[in-house]
C-alpha cells in the first residue's frame, strides 16, 4: 500500500471526511481490519483564510509547498490537497515536489465525461468560482464547460461556506438557498452540478438537485484509494 500525504485543515471539517472516506474505501477493498496508510498535515485554517481574503496567494503557495515537502520527506508517495480552493497552488506544488499530486479536478472531470456530460454548474468559494484554475483544467483536459452562478448567488454560496460549513453549522435555510442556486444554474443549461468546495457535501445531497451532483470530496477520496492500492 502506498502512503498518501494529505494537506488538510482547509477546513478540518472536510479533512475529517477525507479521512473517513479513504479509510472506509480501503477497508471495503481489503477487509475489515484494514485502514489507509496516510500522513496528514493540518493547517490552522484561520491563517490561510485571512491570506485568501487578502489576496496573498504567493504566501499561501509558499505555505502549501512547505507542507508538501514535509509530507514528502516523511514518506508520502502521493499528495492530495483536501480543498478545491487551494488547488490554486497546485501547479507550483507539482513543480516543487518529486512525488505526484492527485489533482481534485481530474477524477471530477473524468466522472463527468464518463456520464456523457459537457456543461455543468460549479459551486464553491468565490475564489474557485471566479478564478479559472478549476474551470480551465476541466475545459482543457476533459472538454467540460463549467458555468458559475451570478454575482448575488456567488456571494451567498461563499458566505455560507465560510460562516457556516467550515464551522460545522448545517442550516435548513442555507440548504434551501443552495437548492435555489442549483435550479437557476440548471435553467442556464447546466446538465449537472459540481460540488466544488469540499465542505458543500455536508449540506447538499442528491435529493437537493434536479440534476446529477459530482461531489469533488468523494471523487477525490475514491481516486486516492485507487492510487494507494494500485
Amino acid at each position: 500500500m502506498k502512503t498518501l500525504g494529505l494537506i488538510g485543515g482547509t477546513s478540518w471539517e472536510s479533512s475529517a471526511e477525507y479521512y473517513r472516506l479513504i479509510n472506509q474505501g480501503v477497508r471495503d477493498a481489503l477487509g475489515p481490519t484494514h485502514s489507509a496508510q496516510l500522513l496528514l498535515w493540518s493547517f490552522n485554517f484561520a491563517e490561510l483564510a485571512a491570506m485568501q481574503h487578502a489576496g496573498d496567494w504567493n504566501g499561501q503557495t509558499a505555505r502549501m509547498i512547505d507542507a508538501s515537502h514535509r509530507l514528502e520527506q516523511a514518506g508520502a508517495a502521493v499528495l492530495l490537497i483536501c480543498s478545491n480552493t487551494m488547488h490554486r497552488c497546485a501547479a507550483e506544488i507539482e513543480k516543487a515536489c518529486t512525488i505526484p499530486l492527485l489533482h481534485i479536478m481530474d477524477p471530477t472531470g473524468a466522472a463527468i465525461r464518463a456520464a456523457g456530460l459537457t456543461r455543468v454548474g460549479l459551486l464553491g468559494t468565490r475564489f474557485t468560482m471566479e478564478q479559472s484554475f478549476c474551470r480551465d483544467r476541466l475545459a482543457e483536459r476533459y472538454a467540460v464547460e463549467a458555468i458559475i452562478p451570478g454575482d448575488i448567488d456567488r456571494a451567498t454560496i461563499h458566505r455560507i461556506i465560510y460562516d457556516e460549513l467550515i464551522a460545522g453549522e448545517i442550516l435548513p435555510a442555507s440548504r434551501q438557498a443552495y437548492r435555489e442556486v442549483i435550479v437557476r444554474l440548471v435553467a442556464s443549461g447546466a446538465q449537472a452540478i459540481i460540488l466544488g468546495c469540499t465542505e458543500i457535501m455536508l449540506l447538499i445531497g442528491p435529493d437537493d438537485s434536479p440534476v446529477p451532483l459530482f461531489d469533488t470530496t468523494a471523487l477525490h477520496a475514491k481516486a486516492a484509494i485507487a492510487a494507494a492500492l494500485g
